[in-house]
């Protein structure tokens, strides 16, 4: 083997370590939020209302747009553009974490909730540097891997958070829970200060901006012809998808199985096969062109999306729904990864955090009123009718999909 290719394969691989570190760090808060500390409150005998209130502590996810453009326009040259954002952000979350394993939330329930909501803001902070960082170190071959390394890395996190760390918690106390995560969350810091960033040509047009310079540039991004079949496309790629995924679980509970049941197929066998599908879609993005793994990823998806609502009218049984339930997820995982890479190929490099947040920002959002409406047409029209109009929307963005195909192919 050519010295020259051991560097470049030693090097493609330090890229793919650290962005998965990275990412995984960032889905400890959110698993945290949206899995153990339901349980952790409720074992502290607080009331369900402010259970459900604590869900407002993820709003920095959705409100980082407005302070992306910040991200890329300061650094410090001599740290590195996205290394002096995210050494001190992996610093503030690691204390941050370590600090919340002293509250008692008995006695300091809102100082804990603060503790969270800073730690969600930190990291959706630290996201938006990443986010750039990736889009400056993934060149068009890398991205299938990049970004199956971007999505196994957070789901990995939360899966930590939310599922290994809450079982042993059994053993070890919630307070350790806090001290394991505080841990874990200094491998990435580690990494990254010793990865020696390299200064790109959009690193250094960067430093020409200002605020309203990018601002601007974003502006002109978006004139562009595709742009609005762009927008539309990721906004609404996954609307039908959320609007059955968010009822599935009542739905299997209303007919009859257990939560333990329903647990262990969504929670286990569902994010196993998520993960394996964001692999999957990695490894299908670097072999075939970016339109064509896109376009068969939204086809794959609305097969299992059909057996749901198919599960609507029949009596299933416990394998029906496990082979449903895995392949939902694999498929949903491998279209996500397929997306990403999509979102970051779109990316111009000199505003890469901020318009790539945007695009992050719109398919957060597109997916928002179908999650809000599923419950009330699920109780006024029926399951059955709710997984059947989700399907039926997946099928518009096939259409979609082939306005892009000239902007997708190389």
């Amino acid at each position: 083997m050519p010295p020259t290719y051991k560097k470049c394969l030693k090097i493609k691989y330090s890229k793919i370590i650290l962005l998965f570190f990275l990412y995984f760090s960032q889905g400890l808060p959110f698993g945290f939020q949206a899995t153990a500390l339901p349980i952790y409150l409720r074992s502290q005998n607080v009331s369900l209302t402010t259970i459900g209130f604590a869900g407002a502590l993820s709003i920095p996810w959705m409100l980082k747009i407005f302070f992306a453009p910040f991200v890329d326009r300061y650094s410090i040259k001599s740290v590195g553009r996205r290394k002096s954002w995210i050494i001190p952000l992996q610093c503030l979350l690691f204390i941050t974490i370590l600090f919340a394993s002293y509250i008692s939330p008995g006695k300091n329930l809102a100082l804990l909730l603060v503790s969270v909501f800073f730690m969600n803001l930190i990291a959706a902070t630290q996201d938006i540097a990443v986010d750039g960082l990736a889009v400056d170190l993934l060149g068009p071959t890398e991205l299938g891997h990049g970004n199956a390394v971007q999505v196994v890395g957070y789901k990995a996190g939360m899966l930590i958070s939310g599922g290994v760390l809450v079982w042993l918690s059994g053993f070890w106390g919630w307070n350790g829970l806090f001290l394991s995560m505080a841990l874990v969350s200094l491998i990435p810091l580690i990494l990254i200060l010793f990865y020696k960033e390299p200064v790109s040509d959009a690193a250094c047009n960067a430093s020409f901006y200002n605020i309203k310079d990018i601002i601007n540039h974003v502006i002109e991004a978006f004139k562009l012809p595709f742009s609005v079949w762009l927008i539309v496309f990721i906004a609404t790629y996954k609307m039908g998808e959320i609007m059955i995924d968010m009822m599935f679980k009542p739905f299997l509970f209303d007919i009859g199985f257990m939560p333990s049941q329903i647990g262990l197929w969504t929670g286990t066998y569902g994010m196993a096969a998520s993960i394996a599908g964001s692999l999957s879609g990695g490894f299908l993005v670097s072999k075939i062109f970016l339109w064509r793994s896109l376009a068969l990823a939204c086809i794959l998806r609305i097969i299992p999306l059909a057996f749901e609502w198919y599960l609507t009218i029949i009596s299933p049984q416990e394998l029906h729904v496990i082979l449903v339930t895995i392949a939902e997820h694999f498929f949903g995982g491998m279209l996500t990864t397929a997306m990403f890479a999509y979102m970051m190929w779109c990316v111009d490099k000199k505003i890469g955090a901020t318009h790539y947040t945007i695009f992050a920002s719109i398919e957060v959002f597109g997916k928002s009123p179908g999650a809000l409406v599923s419950g009330q047409i699920a109780e006024t029209f029926g399951y059955s009718t709710l997984f059947a109009m989700g399907t039926i929307l997946s099928l518009p963005v096939l259409f979609i999909i082939t306005k892009l195909k000239k902007d997708l192919t190389p």
